[in-house]
Formats: C-alpha cells, sequence, structure tokens
C-alpha cells in the first residue's frame, strides 16, 4: 500500500476503524464500515454530507477522477485531529448504512 494511504488510515484511526480497499485504479476509504471518500493519485476525497460542507466550506470540491459524477471536498488538514475526529463521527452519522449484499 501507499505511503499516502497508510498515513490517512494512521491519522483517521484516531476517530475509529478505517479500512482502504484498492479499486479500480483508486481507493475507497471506509470508515467504521461506512464509505466515506476515495484515494486517487495520492489525494483524499470526501463524501459531501452536512458535517462535510460545513466543516470543510473551504475546501476545494472537485471529481475524485475522469468520469465520476460525484463533486468530493479534497481533503488536506490531517494535523487537524480535532477537526478529522468532528468531521468522521458527523459523517459517519449522516451517511447510509452499508446495503447488505443481495443473495444469489
Amino acid at each position: 500500500m501507499h505511503a499516502f494511504n497508510e498515513y490517512v488510515r494512521e491519522v483517521f484511526s484516531a476517530a475509529g476503524d478505517v479500512v482502504i480497499k484498492s479499486m479500480m485504479g483508486g481507493y475507497l476509504v471506509y470508515f467504521n464500515g461506512k464509505l466515506i471518500g476515495d484515494i486517487c493519485d495520492n489525494e483524499l476525497f470526501l463524501k459531501r454530507t452536512p458535517t462535510s460542507d460545513r466543516l470543510l466550506a473551504d475546501s476545494e470540491l472537485r471529481y475524485p477522477y475522469e468520469g465520476s459524477k460525484t463533486l468530493m471536498h479534497v481533503f488536506d488538514k490531517f494535523e487537524d485531529t480535532t477537526l478529522v475526529l468532528e468531521l468522521l463521527n458527523g459523517m459517519y452519522t449522516e451517511l447510509p448504512e452499508k446495503k447488505p449484499a443481495k443473495a444469489r
């Protein structure tokens, strides 16, 4: 795994369980089982929720990869532990539960 991914996991682990999975050239970032964002080209993109829109109001909104239909926050404030904790906990409560896998 790339050093940047490891860094994201290390910083975000202060708030809970963080899993980063490889997906189509990028990586998906899960927090306590919920998808919260993507890592593409060593940049972290976080989903838009009321909490992320409020706490990251001054961050850049971009598409994480070509062809993406979802504008996401570019996150780079890793040294702000208070922000990270408030952000992840707020996003977690706002994001939908993972849908159970359909039985085949």
